[in-house]
């Protein structure tokens, strides 16, 4: 399956700035079932943008802006191959607490099994845990599953119901949240488990009428250890495995590591984010043309905000 995604993000200053700084992580991995094919990033006012791949391997593009501007726009446009994943079994005996825990002693996985500054064990964490009977009981991988639903059973999707800052107990009190609120907690219980556990931002090609993931937004789910199977992907927001339908961004401890943007300004400002995410299927025959290689930046750059503001005028 072939998907172009578009990613219009905007800040809107209300007061001009002097200078700001960012960075950016918006171009799909490249690994496993999935390549991406093209990556294009555009910025108004037009910057030079220069990349770099952090230690996990997610691609971080970032840029600075010293002139005084009153908004920030930036346009990622990419081009993803992804095939659909191994089928997973209900249950498998060869996944068992023993392998996970040798492996575990064979390698380095202390990120992704220890607390982190979004996933912390507390008590309202080790009271929902023991509402789902969450413990070293039946399989791992049988287990996870009873997880994966039982959050998507227990929490209503409620957007703007948190902030990107917001602990979990937000949303374990109210019983509301949304991905990055519901990955979060999955994380915690998982890690609890003593299972390397690892959160993963990107995107969702929304299509079924259960899903419940905002489809003009990014997404989050969560990937867990599996000897034998490999890091497997999690979706309790929607109760789904992670298919051909999840497009892989960036991997972290949790949403702190992988924001899809995080910067400063220099000024005395509010600012005011607005967010635009497209995804599309796209047919590999009518793309081979243009097709172009994974590129940092892009010489064909926004219009300048001036001719924006004139073309909204006309409107």
């Amino acid at each position: 399956m072939y998907y172009q995604i578009q990613h219009i993000t905007r800040f809107r200053y209300s007061q001009t700035i002097s200078e700001s700084v960012m960075e950016v992580r918006m171009q799909p991995r490249t690994e496993g079932v999935q390549r991406c094919l093209r990556f294009k990033l555009a910025t108004n006012p037009q910057a030079r943008v220069l990349n770099f791949a952090d230690h996990l391997g997610n691609i971080v593009h970032f840029f600075d802006i010293p002139g005084r501007h009153g908004q920030l726009i930036m346009q990622a446009e990419s081009l993803v191959e992804l095939l659909p994943p191994p089928a997973l079994p209900e249950s498998s005996p060869s996944v068992t607490w023993e392998t996970i825990d040798a492996a575990v002693a064979a390698h380095d996985y202390w990120d992704f099994l220890t607390p982190s500054e979004r996933v912390a064990q507390t008590a309202a964490l080790q009271s929902f845990a023991r509402d789902l009977d969450a413990h070293r009981g039946v399989d791992p991988l049988t287990i996870l599953r009873s997880i994966n639903s039982g959050i998507y059973d227990a929490f209503d999707y409620k957007p703007d119901s948190t902030e990107v800052d917001s602990p979990i107990d937000i949303a374990l009190q109210a019983r509301e949240g949304v991905c990055q609120d519901f990955a979060h907690i999955m994380l915690a219980l998982v890690r609890g488990l003593g299972i390397p556990a690892r959160y993963v931002s990107g995107y969702l090609y929304y299509q079924r009428k259960t899903d419940r993931s905002t489809p003009d937004a990014s997404h989050a789910w969560v990937e867990v250890l599996l000897p034998q199977y490999g890091w497997v992907g999690f979706d309790p927001t929607n109760n789904l495995m992670a298919t051909d339908r999840h497009i892989r961004v960036a991997i972290g401890r949790d949403y702190t590591d992988v924001p899809p943007n995080k910067g400063v300004f220099k000024g005395i400002a509010e600012s005011n984010l607005e967010v635009e995410v497209r995804i599309k299927p796209a047919e590999m025959d009518s793309l081979i043309e243009d097709l172009l290689p994974v590129t940092s930046w892009t010489l064909d750059p926004l219009p300048p905000l001036a001719e924006q503001q004139q073309a909204q005028q006309q409107q």
